[in-house]
């Protein structure tokens, strides 16, 4: 059993820069994803960025591939999100995925991941 919590969102304006963080409390073995997935009002969750946990391999959505980076640290069961240049369509509420088996899944696909944090909200204004 995994849980998640996200912390670090906020308001900056466009151009600005924010950095998430998702910290796993329980074990995270080597053949565990954790995922980040945005929400805006009225809209679907939508992927943004993944990683494996034992050879962190990185994959991200094309809308925020350049600008986001997405970041493991054994030590301390997190992972980060470091998100620049954001713009206005990046507000939405951000949360944390894991599933334990990266081979399993289908990355992109919310409803795939078996846990997840409550989220943590990231507004972009103009």
């Amino acid at each position: 059993q995994v849980q998640l919590s996200e912390s670090g969102g906020g308001q900056v304006q466009a151009g600005g820069s924010l950095r998430l963080s998702c910290t796993a409390t329980g074990r995270v073995y080597s053949t565990y994803v954790i995922s980040w997935f945005r929400q805006a009002p009225g809209k679907e969750r939508s992927f943004v960025a993944a990683i494996t946990w034992g050879q962190r391999r990185t994959t991200y959505s094309p809308s925020v591939k350049g600008r986001f980076t997405i970041t493991a640290g054994n030590a301390k069961n997190t992972v980060d999100l470091e998100m620049n240049s954001l713009n206005t369509e990046d507000t939405a509420r951000y949360y944390c995925a894991a599933h334990s088996d990266s081979d399993s899944i289908r990355l992109q696909v919310s409803s795939q991941y078996d846990y997840w944090g409550r989220g943590t909200q990231v507004t972009v204004s103009s």
